[in-house]
């Protein structure tokens, strides 16, 4: 299919200079995609623009020259349009780039990473979790290392970036690094999520995962029982961090609430209605808004923990998941409870 270009001149009719003229705007067009880019930088009087023909009318020496202005602009985007559609880097926002003189120099994987990964720093706590930015982080770390293990490196061009890096990147995560097939795959999809940057800045004018799979193996998570809830929850472990992961473990089985949730709990989260206490929060993941009746266990445990300030006015105080889940297996360990 033919790529159509076009670059359309219009006049910001809402606001007049001191000089009772008029910016001209400017907008471009890729097929049915459409983008600003703003002020041309040029004013005129309203009266004397031609809206069909998006030039000034008439032929004195400053129509003239201010219609040479507004061609050459256009000229410069139509060379700016057929350099980029030799390439698989072709956008708006490439092009906008493009006549705007903002090209980044990202030239390198790890130019291309801090790219990314500052970006994400800045929207941590608006519209991206600090898990997230931190799976970015681990992804780069992981590649660095990768680097330098097998081609003795610290760093590649983007054009170096082929599908036997992407395999042997892969390769490496299920090897050396000891990722099981599942993580090792959202290791890769991670990485991925880089590469589609670089390739809509276009600085990667080709996609190296052309030819790679990602695949999950089904997991069969299990589940405890009735009995064995309450074997954990009327368990005396007598290690105080042992019981403050027992309660919250428990206290997520009777509120549904995943971990991150439970962590993000405030006192102002547990509202009181029609003499029933409820959880009015919101899910970390999907944004949606939960409510949860509280029963007996859960009030009790939050009953246990109150009265006290814990970090960031946080609900309950909290471990790392990571310590949380290695000191859940010990105390599966001690209520006897084994699991596969």
């Amino acid at each position: 299919m033919k790529t159509i270009f076009r670059a359309v001149f219009y006049l910001r009719s809402n606001y007049v200079n001191k000089e009772g003229k008029t910016p001209v705007m400017l907008r471009i067009y890729l097929n049915n995609e459409r983008l600003s880019i703003g002020s041309t930088g040029i004013a005129v009087q309203q009266s004397q623009w031609d809206s069909e023909k998006e030039r000034l009318k008439g032929r004195t020496t400053e129509v003239l020259s201010t219609n040479l202005e507004l061609d050459n602009i256009q000229s410069g985007l139509q060379t700016i349009f057929k350099k980029l559609e030799m390439t698989d880097a072709i956008s708006l926002e490439r092009i906008k780039s493009e006549y705007l003189g903002k090209k980044e120099e990202v030239e390198t994987m790890m130019t291309l990473f801090d790219k990314h990964n500052k970006d994400i720093a800045k929207q941590v706590g608006i519209s991206v979790s600090a898990a997230t930015f931190q799976k970015y982080n681990v992804c780069k770390r992981h590649f660095t290392t990768f680097l330098q293990d097998k081609y003795k490196r610290s760093d590649i061009r983007l054009s170096e970036l082929t599908y036997i890096i992407i395999h042997d990147f892969d390769i490496y995560l299920r090897t050396v690094v000891g990722q099981n097939p599942n993580t090792a795959t959202k290791t890769m999809k991670t990485f991925k999520t880089i590469t589609i940057l670089g390739r809509k800045m276009g600085v990667i004018h080709h996609d190296p995962f052309l030819n790679h799979c990602f695949h999950l193996e089904p997991v069969n998570r299990g589940f405890l029982t009735h009995e064995e809830i309450l074997k954990i929850a009327n368990k005396n472990l007598g290690i105080q961090c042992l019981e403050l992961v027992r309660d919250l473990f428990v206290f997520s089985c009777f509120t549904g609430l995943a971990y991150i949730d439970v962590a993000n709990l405030t006192p102002e989260n547990i509202v009181t209605l029609d003499d029933k206490q409820w959880i009015m929060t919101k899910r970390q993941k999907t944004s949606v808004a939960t409510n949860v009746l509280l029963l007996d266990i859960p009030k009790n445990i939050i009953e246990k923990y109150s009265g006290k300030t814990y970090r960031n006015g946080k609900l309950f105080p909290m471990l790392t998941n990571q310590r949380t889940n290695s000191y859940l297996k010990e105390i599966a360990d001690i209520c006897g409870i084994k699991r596969t």
